[in-house]
């Protein structure tokens, strides 16, 4: 068996101890292909981002890069621009076939907050190896705005996979002759490329950039924020816009995008050659995401921009970035979108849903 494990295979691995924790892992962390995983209840400010490091422990390099830590069971600040190391609640003792993959679930990304899961021993953010047995660590970097959070809260998802199953070009390109996984002609060469949306249908609308000052963010708090407090609108007649270095952006993609049940997605890193940006910080699609039995008919992607170096001109279009596609190791028996209440499912251009709509 190879693939992406599904929601009743992990719940197979929470019944057997592989996954475990102090707290009960709830029904509802279960996702159709991935875990939510819940903040402990203590944060350590540190000095700067790391890396484990082959041989260490982050509880060793806490020691020697904490500041201070912050007790969070009565709800903590995490202040912009400021890094922290979160325990987080579940363990893992993965068999020695089984790897994970984690990364910032969608809200957590739509609000510019850098999450980036860290393990002992580890060489790379969000990459646990096959076989490894530890506590999972959570490092967070709020980028634009001060966040309230709580012990439990959800910021990042964990994905297991046995195996390789990511489809090479020839492949992508027969399951999108099989079941269209975009609303147009599929642009296929490493992944499945997307592009920017910035000729909306009505309207000049095309996206929001993040203010450089603004208020505190209750995560806890859904539809609680007015837009207009902490994001300015992106307008244009011309199909361009130009990135300023150093901020945020949330833009949609020109497709509608389709991942059919028997597989997953993930949003790969950006390329330098495409331009001097990054296009994502929540990169998962679920099974189901835009697929028509579960309540979608294609969702355009949301993408979570920020321009580095120099100025950059976007233009309607162009291709920012690639999903890749790999096999589920079996279809999960709930689709995203059919009765798990997901936030996202039929999008356009959406914030994060703790603004009024």
């Amino acid at each position: 068996m190879t693939g992406v494990l599904a929601s009743q295979q992990i719940a197979a691995l929470i019944a057997d101890g592989r996954i475990s924790s102090q707290q009960k892992i709830l029904s509802e962390q279960v996702q159709p292909a991935s875990l939510d995983l819940r903040l402990g209840a203590v944060a350590y400010r540190v000095r700067a981002s790391f890396l484990t490091g082959a041989g260490a422990t982050v509880e060793a390099r806490l020691q020697e890069f904490e500041m201070h830590r912050i007790d969070l069971s009565q709800g903590a600040v995490l202040e912009k621009g400021c890094v922290y190391v979160v325990p987080l609640m579940e363990h893992l003792d993965l068999p020695s076939d089984l790897q994970a993959v984690a990364n910032a679930k969608s809200s957590t990304g739509r609000l510019d907050l850098l999450t980036r899961a860290i393990t002992d021993g580890g060489e790379e953010f969000d990459r646990v190896p096959t076989g490894y047995s530890g506590s999972i660590y959570a490092e967070i970097c709020p980028r634009s705005f001060s966040v309230l959070v709580r012990p439990g809260m959800r910021l990042n998802q964990i994905r297991f996979r046995r195996g390789q199953a990511v489809l090479d070009d020839a492949a992508l390109a027969a399951l999108h002759a099989e079941s269209p996984l975009v609303d147009g002609e599929a642009v296929i060469g490493d992944g499945l490329g997307f592009s920017v949306d910035l000729k909306p249908e009505t309207g000049t609308l095309v996206g929001y950039r993040a203010k450089p000052h603004t208020g505190l963010i209750d995560l806890d708090r859904i539809g609680g924020y007015a837009a207009e407090d902490y994001w300015e609108e992106v307008h244009t007649e011309a199909g361009r816009i130009i990135l300023d270095p150093g901020a945020f952006y949330i833009l949609v993609s020109n497709e509608a995008v389709h991942i059919p049940p028997s597989y997953a997605a993930e949003m790969a890193p950006y390329l330098a050659m495409v331009g001097e940006f990054r296009v994502h910080y929540a990169g998962f699609f679920d099974p189901g995401f835009g697929h028509a039995a579960a309540g979608g008919s294609g969702s355009r992607g949301v993408l979570e921009v920020r321009c580095h170096e120099a100025p950059f001109v976007l233009e309607h279009g162009q291709v920012v970035g690639r999903l890749v596609y790999e096999k589920m190791d079996q279809v999960p028996e709930q689709l995203y979108g059919a009765g798990i209440a997901s936030n996202y499912q039929g999008q356009g251009l959406k914030l994060s849903k703790h603004f009024k709509v």
